[in-house]
């Protein structure tokens, strides 16, 4: 259904028209104020599930053998690990592979007699391992093999075949090693979390009217020039509920249709967009008021996925508005101009998170829609010379 101009203002702005009663009017204004300069104590302010820069707010607890499981899967627990962790068993598994292997040299050695004070006198003895006389030179030749340095005075010759066979398998050891620490690094370097901290969400969320329609808007952005692809957004609204039979449920999770600006869940992502969620009879917010919004405890986490385009990789970014975090009656301010000088679009970042105030009901888009089909009724009626009184009373 299109309005024109004045007939949206005389009814979905009736509220705050100039013709209501003083007191009334006094009482709207206060709640307006009351509304805009509220702040939830932490008493009443749900505990947040997942933060505003994305991390969750969860920590797993007793469960039974998790060290056990975290080592099964020991790849992605050191991908996952901080980097001081990840550092530390690179160099301990190279350390540690150096003196085991230097261990098993001198064990050959001494077991061959070479660290025999009559062996190395006697020119004519031929050594596992020639030049190799101490603890300390076994680990310095581990550490050439392994990584096949091969500074030449040092080298296994034909005499025993165990020490073919360990310089053998020394040098896949190594090779083992290094692809494994390798491909943990470069796991850590590629991994597509750290493209989330370009993304960005707007502070607050802001209900107003859009086409005549109670919606719900929040804003996403990208900083990078290299873009998203295939970007969608969803958001889920987390909050406690009672079923008939009595069992409490949470966080219980209800999903908010949205899409971006006269877009589905899909967005072009070249530059800041608006996601907007319409409040209609479907959605969870539609039999809420500012008033309501001042009680209610719930949470609306918004979710960011799509494709690096320069990596291929599949990232997600995460935020989430408590209900003191959501504007009523604010809509965003235009941060996309045309510079006529470069022929460029330029997006101003400084206006990201501004918005201003807008006339909006404060009623619940319940009691709009009633109150627009009304008038709507009632005008059908008039079309015929129907006699009718409008009551646009929202209470």
């Amino acid at each position: 259904m299109k309005w024109k101009k004045d007939e949206k203002c005389t009814v979905a702005y009736d509220l705050l028209s100039p013709s209501m009663d003083i007191s009334w009017r006094q009482h709207v204004l206060k709640l307006i104020d009351r509304y805009r300069q509220t702040r939830f104590s932490s008493r009443r302010v749900r505990r947040r599930v997942v933060f505003k820069h994305g991390d969750c707010n969860v920590v797993q607890g007793n469960v039974a053998k998790r060290r056990r499981k975290y080592l099964q899967d020991i790849f992605t627990t050191l991908v996952d690990a901080q980097w001081r962790w990840t550092l530390l068993v690179f160099a301990m598994n190279f350390f540690l592979s150096w003196l085991g292997f230097a261990i098993i040299w001198w064990l050959i050695v001494f077991w061959h007699g070479d660290l025999e004070p009559t062996a190395q006198a006697n020119s004519s003895w031929v050594p596992c391992v020639r030049d190799v006389n101490t603890f300390t030179s076994c680990f310095l030749f581990s550490v050439e093999t392994q990584h096949t340095i091969g500074y030449g005075a040092k080298h296994t010759t034909d005499e025993c075949l165990e020490a073919i066979f360990v310089m053998c398998l020394q040098s896949i050891t190594g090779v083992m090693i290094q692809a494994f620490m390798v491909g943990i690094v470069f796991a850590k370097l590629s991994r597509p979390k750290k493209r989330t901290q370009t993304l960005l969400f707007s502070r607050n969320a802001v209900i107003c009217q859009r086409d005549g329609q109670l919606c719900l808007m929040f804003r996403v952005g990208d900083m990078r020039k290299s873009h998203i692809i295939e970007a969608h957004v969803r958001a889920q609204l987390i909050k406690k509920k009672v079923t008939r039979e009595g069992e409490v449920l949470p966080f219980y999770q209800q999903e908010l249709k949205v899409g971006g600006d006269g877009e589905e869940d899909k967005i072009f992502f070249i530059w800041p967009t608006t996601i907007v969620h319409k409040i209609t009879p479907s959605s969870p917010l539609y039999n809420l008021s500012a008033s309501d919004m001042l009680r209610e405890r719930f949470e609306i986490v918004v979710i960011l996925e799509g494709v690096i385009e320069s990596t291929g990789m599949t990232t997600q970014a995460r935020s989430s508005y408590l209900p003191n975090e959501i504007l009523w009656g604010h809509r965003f301010e235009p941060l996309v101009s045309f510079k006529k000088e470069t022929g460029e679009h330029e997006v101003d970042y400084n206006l990201f998170n501004n918005t201003y105030e807008v006339d909006t009901p404060l009623c619940s888009a319940q009691s709009l829609d009633r109150v627009i089909g009304l008038h709507q009724h009632n005008s059908d009626l008039q079309k015929y010379g129907i006699s009718t009184t409008t009551n646009t009373s929202l209470v």
